[in-house]
């Protein structure tokens, strides 16, 4: 039906997440394309499913891949060469979202947003391996934000989900806070109803090195050692 929202199928009806999707898609002027790494269809508890069931046909679309060119991709080619296109990737070269549209009136410019979706280390790879990303502009989220997402262990405590990450975004493109507040409801359902069965809050490799907590081996490779470390002593970035 149009103007309905998409059905989250695969789930038993007593945890079933429909009721707190939004009762109509939210109506946005961004379009995102969600970048997704093939190990992350076969996740169970995935957040990008839950952000476009709440979005309008046509606002969230998925590409699974780990490269990317103009000849398999021309569609996605066609977005990045675009500059109204934004990537969100953090690190030095980035702008933080909040200044970039500070200035602009909501909807004057309809931008798209890329967003790689994957383990911290598989977005990394992705996006220094495809040349094709380096071509938006490269921003990220100055906007400090818990993770709601508990049930799975993000490297740092600033570190956010996919679809956390989609909804801060959306939000300050939009200059509507309540559009946070609204996709953040199903995930909050999402990870209520593990704790309820069983699931474990999982605790961020930062909180666990700094609390005394970390039960695995640690590494014998220098890198990984020195990037443990920043995880303690760097409070501002996500360690790509």
């Amino acid at each position: 039906v149009p103007g309905t929202v998409a059905h989250i199928p695969g789930r038993p009806q007593k945890v079933c997440l429909c009721p707190f999707l939004p009762p109509q898609p939210l109506e946005v002027s961004t379009c995102l394309y969600v970048v997704q790494h093939p190990a992350e269809e076969s996740r169970v508890l995935r957040t990008v499913p839950l952000l476009a069931a709440c979005l309008p046909q046509g606002k969230c679309s998925v590409i699974v891949g780990r490269k990317f060119n103009e000849e398999k991709h021309p569609e996605l080619a066609a977005v990045c060469q675009d500059d109204r296109t934004l990537i969100l990737y953090p690190g030095p070269k980035s702008q933080n979202l909040e200044e970039l549209v500070r200035y602009q009136e909501v909807g004057t410019v309809k931008h798209n947003v890329i967003i790689i979706d994957g383990t911290w280390s598989q977005a990394k790879n992705m996006f220094l391996k495809n040349s094709m990303f380096h071509l938006p502009k490269q921003v990220q989220l100055h906007r400090t934000l818990s993770s709601q997402y508990v049930i799975r262990t993000q490297p740092s405590n600033i570190c956010l989900s996919t679809l956390e990450c989609a909804a801060v975004a959306l939000s300050v493109l939009e200059q509507n806070d309540e559009i946070l507040e609204v996709l953040l409801r199903p995930l909050k359902a999402l990870c209520s109803f593990q704790l309820q069965h069983g699931a474990q809050i999982h605790h961020s490799k930062e909180h666990l090195l700094r609390n005394g907590m970390y039960d695995k081996p640690m590494p014998k490779n220098k890198r990984k050692i020195k990037r443990m470390e920043k995880l303690i002593t760097d409070h501002n970035i996500c360690p790509r």
